[in-house]
């Protein structure tokens, strides 16, 4: 197959739309369910791509939930504790292999962010993450194979309809690419930068210790960040991204609210979240928006009178600002990756609000030496990758 028609562009009126590549070669892909769109092709090839990169740097399956052309979550196939499984939904489900595993935290991370996602997987999907998906509000998948146990069930979803999309591991893509906008052709080199143990050894901190999972935390994000659109800033913890600033004009906007998320995925452990009693047969989506509400600062709205009652059992008490904090305080370990330098130490601030430990950024800043001293003060451990990567 040479080209694909698509339903249309990124919106109904964009059309009409397909996929090519422009050598004439065949596509990399096969649909084996649903009529796969625009959007949803952007979000399949960048997440790949993403996933892919995590598998060669990680040796652990991967997976990713795309949103609007950026993850929303990304994690690699670690085991889960009985409080991740719980709130990732999933504690239902028994023993789940390293691949449902993995995508078990990259949608469970930002559930907010990750309904109606566009998935892709390193490794060819089983039945423990068709399994998952299943139950996910969801748009499609892609992976480089299949099941036969995992594709029926895949194929019942949606009536039918919901994508599934298989890609040839193998292909290679061309190492200039193409991108046209108002009628102009921009060329360029793709970003074929691996980021490995040497591109984070460059440590600028009087701290200098980078234990293994803090390395691979810092591999993980940097390489969630290649296929975020800039400017972004990662948070990750025990092989998985906990909080995603994508696409803020503002580097601290960027690190705000990627913290904000890391945060909440933390909140979410806390006892008073971990004990709220919610009606029988409440929908997924309808949970996790109490969940985000009671966590903020707009609780009242599911705590007031005519309104609780519709979501828990019993009406939970205030989690107080101060309650809060005190949990957040325990969040340790976390490390966070920049695509572009930190122009100013506010960055870090906040960083260390949400537990951040270790850090990787490029570099270059004429108030790099603020930032370092921030660091310093926090006993952080801080690389200079010396390298941008913004991706738009």
């Amino acid at each position: 197959m040479k080209e694909l028609e698509l339903k249309y562009g990124c919106n109904p009126n964009q059309k009409p739309s397909k996929i090519y590549v422009a050598n004439g070669e065949e596509l990399p892909i096969t649909v084996l369910s649903g009529r796969p769109g625009y959007i949803n092709f952007l979000d399949a090839f960048n997440g790949w791509q993403l996933v892919r990169e995590l598998k060669k740097a990680t040796g652990l399956p991967a997976a990713t939930s795309f949103k609007h052309v950026s993850p929303a979550g990304a994690a690699v196939g670690l085991p889960m504790s009985d409080t991740l499984k719980k709130i990732y939904w999933v504690d239902d489900m028994g023993d789940l292999s390293p691949l449902a595993c993995a995508y078990a935290r990259a949608r469970g991370a930002d559930r907010m962010s990750s309904f109606g996602d566009f998935i892709s997987l390193s490794d060819v999907c089983d039945a423990d993450t068709a399994s998952i998906i299943k139950r996910e509000v969801s748009d499609g998948v892609i992976a480089p194979g299949f099941t036969e146990e995992a594709l029926e069930i895949l194929k019942a979803k949606k009536n039918g309809n919901y994508v599934v999309i298989q890609i040839d591991e193998n292909y290679v893509p061309a190492p200039m690419e193409h991108k046209e906008v108002f009628g102009i052709t921009f060329e360029q080199g793709r970003q074929e930068l691996k980021i490995d143990d040497e591109f984070l050894s460059n440590i600028v901190t009087e701290n200098k210790d980078l234990p293994a999972e803090a390395l691979r935390d810092l591999k993980i994000s940097l390489i969630t960040l290649k296929y975020t659109q800039s400017n972004s800033v990662c948070f990750v913890k025990d092989g998985q991204a906990i909080g995603v600033g994508a696409g803020q004009q503002s580097r601290v906007h960027c690190t705000r609210l990627a913290g904000s998320k890391a945060d909440n995925w933390w909140l979410r452990q806390s006892p008073q979240v971990m004990g709220l009693q919610f009606v029988d047969n409440i929908r997924r989506a309808d949970r996790d928006n109490a969940i985000d509400v009671y966590i903020g600062e707009e609780y009242m709205d599911v705590l007031a009178d005519g309104a609780w009652e519709r979501i828990f059992k019993v009406k939970p008490a205030v989690f107080t600002r101060e309650e809060k904090r005190a949990w957040l305080d325990q969040m340790d370990g976390v490390t966070l990756g920049s695509d572009a330098f930190f122009p100013f130490s506010d960055n870090i601030e906040r960083a260390h609000k949400s537990g951040v430990k270790y850090i990787a950024e490029p570099g270059g800043s004429v108030r790099d030496d603020a930032v370092i001293d921030c660091c310093n003060k926090y006993g952080m451990t801080m690389a200079f990758t010396g390298i941008r990567l913004f991706h738009h």
